[in-house]
């Protein structure tokens, strides 16, 4: 059995994975697939991580989980996606950096099911609009109080993503960038679902909509019905074309106002992020997906 976790992260995807996995519900259950809501497992797993400390279940408490969490007696895959996975939005950022405890998260979750094939899939984002998405969705939220006031200059993916690797303990662990989501949407969701690359699926252009609008997604229906048998390189070309064309007003740009960043740190936090990106792409056991 393989058990998938959608870690999130936090102030990237949201609620879509979720909803999009079940959108296209009946089809993977067809396929033994089956889609496990947070309501389902999330008091199930949190009472079973904490009675556990970071050891590993045994067989007789892996079947009474499943047992609990699960519609159907025999899925081969398991997919449970929650950004709560790696913690509560106040333990994302601290003195200490970003997700200072991601590695421990992803280890606990690994021996929740130390008998399945455990899989990991999370989103990275550039730490300036983070913060400050995850400010505003955090209504009233004090700005030192969430983040520990740690230098914006020092923020750094990379340490908790060579942590989170290591965690991993060469269980799969997938990666891409939030900014790129638009552009691959629909193999984020296949992969995460196991779904062949050319298998139809019910929500791939959520995003899409999202930027473009009802007009916008109308033409860019139509610029992908005009070509056959078409590469996953070509249809990311089309959908950016479409966006430099169709996006809606402001929907791709992001104002910044931090307690103390200027405009200067937006740049210095989004340059190395960039930087990043390249040496977390070829991380041992990382699995990294471009646009």
């Amino acid at each position: 059995m393989q058990i998938v976790y959608h870690l999130g992260a936090h102030a990237t995807d949201g609620d879509r994975m979720l909803k999009t996995l079940l959108n296209n519900r009946a089809a993977l259950f067809e396929r033994r697939t089956e889609i496990v809501t947070p309501n389902r497992h999330r008091g199930i797993f949190e009472e079973a991580l904490m009675a556990l400390n970071g050891g590993q279940a045994t067989p007789e408490m892996e079947q009474i989980m499943l047992d609990a969490i699960l519609d159907s007696d025999d899925p081969q895959r398991v997919i449970c996606s929650s950004p709560g996975f790696l913690g509560p939005t106040s333990r994302v950022v601290s003195a200490e950096g970003l997700y200072p405890g991601a590695a421990n998260r992803v280890a606990a979750l690994r021996n929740l099911f130390p008998q399945a094939d455990s899989e990991f899939f999370i989103a990275i984002r550039n730490p300036a609009t983070l913060i400050a998405e995850m400010i505003q969705s955090e209504q009233g939220a004090d700005y030192a109080r969430m983040t520990g006031s740690p230098d914006p200059r020092k923020l750094s993916w990379l340490p908790a993503m060579q942590a989170i690797a290591q965690a991993a303990q060469r269980r799969r662990l997938v990666v891409w960038c939030h900014e790129d989501v638009p552009l691959v949407w629909p193999d984020v969701v296949r992969l995460v679902a196991g779904l062949p690359s050319d298998s139809g699926l019910s929500g791939g252009l959520l995003y899409m909509h999202e930027l473009l609008g009802d007009q916008g997604l109308a033409r860019l229906r139509q610029a992908l019905a005009g070509r056959d048998q078409m590469t996953i390189a070509t249809r990311r070309q089309v959908y950016a074309e479409r966006l430099a064309a169709d996006a809606l007003p402001g929907v791709l740009d992001q104002v910044i106002d931090l307690p103390g960043w200027s405009q200067e740190t937006v740049d210095v936090v989004t340059r190395r992020y960039r930087d990043e990106v390249s040496q977390i792409a070829v991380l041992p056991g990382v699995e990294f997906i471009l646009p």
